[in-house]
């Protein structure tokens, strides 16, 4: 049976998305992709059904990252028994998911960044209204821990 990982942000257009799609990344060039499933969701219903935001879409191309195809939703209690893992871009996020949580809910909630050895901050900035230079930051920060998250999980995934 598959690792589930779910990635979260607010709108679910810009971080959540993008570390989405890096984590995918890593994980095939891992060789790995039957062993997960990673998605990811937002904390509110702002846009639900949309493609990620165009300026994420465009900087995760230039990695060769391809999160076109992505479409936004909230994320649900059912969530919490679906996915081993829940990871939220900052700690507002956090707050939200650990208010959300079960005590009887298998999914252990965290911080992405927890998984990034060398970043300075536990929080991905939202890029949203910022322009190209916070969207690349974004992608550094994501790249990295989607690194640091596919070692720590090795030991979980069978085969």
């Amino acid at each position: 049976m598959a690792y589930r990982v779910l990635f979260v942000c607010t709108g679910n257009i810009c971080r959540s998305p993008t570390a989405e799609g890096a984590f995918r990344l890593v994980v095939a060039e891992a060789g790995l992709n039957t062993h997960f499933d990673i998605d990811s969701a937002g904390t509110s219903s702002y846009h639900i059904g949309d493609a990620p935001d165009a300026r994420s879409i465009a900087a995760a191309a230039t990695r060769g990252i391809d999160i076109s195809g992505l479409r936004a939703r909230r994320i649900f209690e059912q969530d919490f028994q679906d996915f081993d893992l829940i990871l939220a871009m900052d700690h507002g996020h956090l707050n939200h998911l650990r208010a959300m949580r079960r005590e009887d809910h298998k999914a252990e909630v965290r911080l992405f960044l927890d998984y990034h050895a060398g970043a300075r901050h536990r929080d991905v900035p939202d890029p949203y209204y910022g322009g190209e230079t916070d969207f690349e930051l974004v992608l550094d920060l994501v790249e990295e821990a989607s690194k640091g998250l596919l070692t720590a999980l090795r030991g979980k995934i069978r085969g």
